[in-house]
């Protein structure tokens, strides 16, 4: 007489060997360690991101410099040559660029200090998976 609460899947759970186990943890930690390594890269790469957006506007702020720093030169020889409106038109000009490059500085310098090169999220859950891995039942 078999027992009347015992199905397939007791049987199957009972005749799973050692080697079958073993192999299937080593599948899982295989697949663990792959989402580690994509959720590493995804991290990696959101803050290159916002380290080339930072790059792009120190660069756009060391243009507007390198312009301020003609158009004044320009403006102080006009200025300089003779008293005529080009030179203060020419130094207006560049105190445009001036004012447009210290604002694309600033702000380049503030993106710039919110990158963060480690992937923080990854570091947890590595932390967490070798906790897991010291006590997997606890």
């Amino acid at each position: 007489m078999t027992a009347p609460y015992r199905n397939d899947h007791d049987e199957q759970v009972a005749e799973t060997s050692i080697g079958d186990i073993i192999g299937n943890i080593s599948n899982d930690l295989s697949q663990l360690f792959r989402q580690e390594v994509a959720l590493a890269k995804a991290e990696i790469q959101q803050e290159a991101t916002k380290a080339g957006k930072a790059a792009g506007m120190l660069g756009g702020a060391a243009f507007a410099g390198y312009l301020s720093v003609v158009l004044l030169s320009f403006a102080l020889v006009f200025a300089l040559g003779s008293v005529m409106p080009d030179g203060w038109a020419a130094l207006i000009v560049a105190a445009i660029w001036a004012a447009i490059g210290a604002v694309l500085f600033v702000n380049g310098r503030k993106k710039i200090k919110t990158v963060d090169p480690v992937p923080r999220r990854t570091a947890e859950t590595l932390k967490e998976d070798a906790q897991w891995l010291k006590n997997p039942t606890g």
